[in-house]
This record gives structure tokens, C-alpha cells and sequence, in this order.
């Protein structure tokens, strides 16, 4: 997304490593929104130099890009999963499984998508029909989500541990009384095992309860959790 934000910057910009690391905030601050408020945010950037950028160009752009990006990703995760996956997702899991816990995902990207990642990524036996995206058509909102969720199983927010690396689903999952743990993984290498400083501060600033960089740790984690 910044990529395609800055192919619609003034000359220069991209030289400009404060700009570039207040833009990567910007869309930080919004993960799990709709794409296109971070788009607006960097629009509105852009108006206040009296440009006058289309939103809906540079989402369009995005899109096709990010298309692009996927197909080319899930290409590679049919032969190999491993690289696309967090360090230790199976191992928690696994571990979360054998607890008893019922696992569910829950994306803002498309359903149909997010249950065809799930399988190339070696996941679907975890979650089983519990696997939540947005329709194709209509409003999506992941606190109905959660609020139907606790409806259905009868429970309480108390009893939902959330793991995420958006600020909005930890802000959500926060109001309704889960546990949330924020997944500030490094993006550029998932396999450095360092915590990506800006998604930590807008996760600490949501609520989270704990924030890590993968699950390698899973067992102590747990053992934090549980006692």
C-alpha cells in the first residue's frame, strides 16, 4: 500500500525516510479496517498541499497490486507453506487444540479467499467451518462477529483469547472482555524474531495484553495464560 501511496507523492517524498515511516503508521494504525480509510488518511496527506488525489484511483491500484501479490504468494504456498507462515502458528495451534479450545478466524478479507489461504497454508484442520471473512457484497463488521460468536456458544467475552496484529480487532476484542494478544511480526523477514516497533506501539495503545513477535514460545505463553 505505501508503495502505490507514493506513486501518487510529490517528488521527493520517497527520499524522505520521516515521511515514509509516518505513512507506514498511518496504514498501521488502521489494520483491519477497509482499505480504503487508509487510503483517505494518505489522501488526506495529499490535500493539504492542495493536491487533489482520487481515493478510489490509488485504491484501485492497490487492489490490483495486492491481487497480484496473492496469487503470486499462493503459488509458491502450494509447494511450500512454511515462509508464509508466523514461527510456531502450527504449534500453538496444535497446543490450543489439545486444551479444548474451539479455533476460529476471523479476516476482513474475503471469505472465499480467507478459506482457500487457510487450506494452501496447511490450517483448515484447526478451524473446520469456523472460518469467518467478508461477503461479497453488503457491510462487515468483525465486533458482529465476535458478538454473534458469544451468542452461539452461550459464553462470555471472558472466555475468547485473541490473537491479532490490528489495532481495531484488539480494540474490539478488548471491549467485550477477551484476553488479546498483539502480533507485532516482522514483516519483512517473519523469521527475524523481532517485534516491528510501530505495529507494537498502536497494539500497546489498543489494549493488547501481551505482545509478541511469533509463537516459538508458545508453550510459556500458555503457561502465562493458564498458570
Amino acid at each position: 500500500m505505501a508503495e502505490v501511496c507514493f506513486n501518487h507523492a510529490p517528488v521527493g517524498w520517497r527520499e524522505n525516510v520521516k515521511l515514509w515511516a509516518e505513512v507506514l503508521d498511518d496504514i498501521l494504525s488502521l489494520n483491519g479496517k477497509p482499505s480504503i480509510h487508509q487510503i483517505n488518511r494518505f489522501c488526506e496527506r495529499l490535500r493539504a498541499l492542495d493536491l487533489s488525489p482520487s481515493a478510489d484511483l490509488l485504491l484501485e491500484e492497490y487492489l490490483v497490486l495486492l491481487r497480484r501479490t496473492v496469487a503470486d504468494r499462493m503459488q509458491s504456498a502450494s509447494s511450500n507453506a512454511d515462509p508464509f507462515l508466523i514461527q510456531g502458528s502450527k504449534k500453538v495451534l496444535t497446543l490450543l487444540r489439545d486444551r479444548g479450545f474451539k479455533l476460529i478466524i476471523l479476516s476482513g478479507t474475503l471469505e472465499s479467499d480467507v478459506k482457500r489461504e487457510a487450506e494452501l497454508l496447511g490450517l483448515k484442520d484447526f478451524f473446520g467451518e469456523h472460518i469467518y471473512g467478508a461477503p461479497i457484497t453488503g457491510s462487515f463488521s468483525k465486533l458482529d462477529v465476535f458478538l454473534r460468536i458469544l451468542r452461539q456458544e452461550s459464553i462470555e467475552g471472558r472466555h475468547l483469547l485473541a490473537f491479532g496484529d490490528g489495532p481495531v480487532e484488539m480494540e474490539f476484542a478488548k471491549s467485550i472482555g477477551a484476553l488479546a494478544i498483539g502480533i507485532a511480526s516482522d514483516e519483512r523477514d517473519n523469521r527475524s524474531r523481532r517485534i516491528d516497533p510501530i505495529k507494537r506501539k498502536h497494539l500497546v495503545a489498543a489494549g493488547a495484553d501481551a505482545i509478541i513477535p511469533d509463537y516459538i514460545d508458545a508453550e510459556e505463553l500458555l503457561r502465562q495464560i493458564f498458570g
